[in-house]
């Protein structure tokens, strides 16, 4: 009888500690089943790439890479943010966390010192020693909340500048109409929240910049104006080399169409024009400088963009990852890369890139809000 009550007693201990041990990994498979069925050979690029799913990541927005390895996803409506890691080496993430939930289109994410930072609508969260907590990151630390509330284009993409600063954009309100100093703009500030100051003006929308990796200028991308028509304006990629730079809107668009509400007596010399337009309507949304080496030489610091493509164009729009080409430092080309998303006969789209990023081994990743997944390009003679 005392034998069975140790036994017992053990088998107890035992247990709890496995229970315990479970209910402390909270981190779920990277990848299911629910990827299977996309059909990704319908994705068409230049001979010798492919892609697959690298994670499978509902809503997939903007993200960011740990020095550790853990990616970070930001996304919007499912209001979460997410972690996937790949443990064991097979360039395929195995393990996904939930950082958060319940946050206000919580699209943007940047990391610096360790810590995530998470934009919403109006605010801005730290997360410290993020990969440490994975596993219980806590509500992390409200730095700023003073940003506008409205929704429309109040998603925002963030990025640490090279001065160390955390670029917020806030996109216009409205479609089209005179901003206040609080909108149509991107913002920069400390890595505390302090500081606040505007960068760069005269901007509609932009959900994506970086900074090209020789001259440390920025890039980026902003999303023209609706209903003037399918094929005007074009989105733009633009470049800012210094703060103070006024982008035209809503006075000029695409750098030569006057805007027919606003443009009055304003002229296009007034404002810096495109570095480079891009198709009517497409919505470019993330874009890199490719740096790694896995991919042809020709690719060395040109600039992937995503297009998450048209949503009122009588004709769909974009739904690609398109290159700009760089050269002397200026746009010189603007061309498909991947396409695929988009059925062009039913006019139907069964995913939307958002995001791209490069691996240290010189793959590329890119979310899909719409498929829900992250996939990875990857290159081979």
């Amino acid at each position: 009888m005392k034998k069975l009550l140790t036994t017992s007693v053990a088998l107890l201990i035992t247990g709890a500690l496995f229970l315990g041990n479970k209910e402390k990994d909270h981190f779920t498979a990277a990848i299911t089943k629910a990827s299977a069925a996309l059909p990704l050979d319908q994705i068409k690029m230049p001979a010798g790439f492919s892609i697959s799913v690298y994670a499978e990541v509902q809503g997939a927005r903007s993200m960011v890479m740990s020095p550790t390895g853990t990616l970070f996803v930001g996304t919007q409506r499912p209001g979460s943010v997410f972690a996937v890691k790949d443990t064991d080496g097979d360039n395929i993430a195995d393990k996904k966390w939930t950082i958060t939930t319940g946050m206000n289109n919580p699209n943007g994410v940047a990391i610096k010192n360790g810590a995530l930072y998470v934009a919403e609508i109006s605010k801005v969260t730290k997360f410290a020693d993020i990969d440490k907590n994975l596993e219980s990151p806590g509500k992390g630390e409200v730095i700023n909340d003073k940003f506008p509330t409205e929704w429309a284009h109040g998603w925002k993409y963030i990025a640490f500048g090279p001065d160390g600063k955390l670029y917020v954009p806030v996109g216009s309100p409205t479609n089209i109409g005179i901003p206040d100093d609080r909108h149509a703009a991107i913002f920069r500030m400390n890595d505390d929240g302090t500081g606040l100051e505007k960068f760069a003006s005269g901007i509609r929308n932009s959900v994506g910049f970086t900074w090209h990796p020789t001259t440390k200028e920025m890039w980026f991308t902003d999303n023209g104006r609706d209903q003037l028509g399918d094929d005007v304006p074009f989105c733009e990629l633009n470049t800012a080399p210094k703060a103070g730079m006024n982008f035209g809107f809503p006075y000029f668009h695409s750098g030569t169409i006057k805007d027919p509400q606003f443009g009055g007596t304003h002229e296009a010399s007034e404002f810096t024009a495109p570095a480079q337009n891009l198709g009517a309507h497409v919505a470019p949304l993330g874009l890199k400088f490719y740096t790694g080496k896995m991919f042809p030489a020709q690719y060395k610091d040109q600039l992937f963009i995503a297009e998450h493509g048209s949503w009122n164009r009588s004709k769909k729009n974009g739904y690609r990852v398109s290159l700009v080409k760089i050269k002397d430092g200026k746009a010189a080309g603007y061309e498909t890369f991947a396409s695929g998303w988009l059925d062009e006969a039913a006019q139907r789209a069964w995913g939307r890139p958002v995001d791209v990023l490069l691996l240290a081994d010189g793959s590329m990743l890119v979310s899909d809000d719409v498929a829900g997944v992250i996939y990875r390009i990857t290159y081979k003679k």
